[in-house]
């Protein structure tokens, strides 16, 4: 099942997550592609995912560029970009059936990870941001049509904000289909950084984002770089 899908997963450092990912996603999605872009790990990511994929990449480090790279290696009809922190929880013959039915484009709903009602809170505000917006996040599982992507020209280089202007230029084109069965994500961030600072940091980013500031720009400004 899910012989039309190759999955895109960029990594750098994910040694603790890579290797379950996707033992998960060969017994969900048996006939899936599986395609781990690594972009410069310093850790042992690389040698755990490399008997676990079908393609085992290098690439200049960049989330955007890494994605690229594996789309243009993927021999699918459909991309569907996933973190390595995340997990579908779509049934393959559910996948399959979605996209027998050839959507240009969609995402998933999320689900953080975190057990905390805050949890329950900030996902419900992702999901309905990412439903009346038609813009989705990267942890939400992006999936194209893989002709529709290389007609788009892929994601814009960017150290940030690459998954929304993708979804921008996507709606431009064609409403996004959204699979109601959620991608469980990580909420290691929120976790790490502290709850209010971490939504209080993304509602900035997203609000300059909208306001015109450049992607380079926020990335030095927020990440200090």
């Amino acid at each position: 099942m899910s012989a039309a899908v190759s999955f895109v997963i960029p990594v750098l450092n994910e040694q603790a997550h890579i290797a379950a990912l996707l033992r998960a996603l060969r017994q969900q999605y048996p006939h899936s592609e599986l395609v781990v872009v690594d972009g410069g790990s310093e850790d042992g990511t690389a040698a755990a995912a490399r008997l676990l994929c079908d393609q085992l990449l290098s690439g200049d480090r960049g989330r955007a560029r890494q994605m690229n790279l594996g789309a243009q290696a993927a021999a699918r009809p459909y991309l569907c970009f996933l973190h390595a922190d995340s997990f579908p929880s779509v049934s393959a013959a559910a996948l399959d059936a979605l996209l027998a039915e050839q959507p240009p484009w969609g995402f998933c709903r999320v689900r953080l990870s975190g057990t905390q009602a805050i949890f329950r809170v900030i996902e419900w505000f992702m999901n309905q941001r990412s439903r009346l917006t038609s813009v989705a996040t990267g942890d939400q599982m992006l999936f194209v049509q893989r002709a529709l992507f290389v007609r788009i020209g892929g994601f814009a280089d960017v150290p940030l904000m690459e998954d929304i202007a993708c979804c921008k230029q996507l709606r431009r084109l064609a409403p996004p289909r959204v699979i109601a069965e959620p991608v469980e994500t990580s909420s290691r961030r929120w976790e790490q950084g502290g709850v209010l600072r971490t939504v209080l940091r993304m509602w900035l980013l997203r609000l300059a984002y909208f306001l015109g500031v450049a992607p380079d720009r926020l990335w030095r400004h927020y990440y200090g770089r």
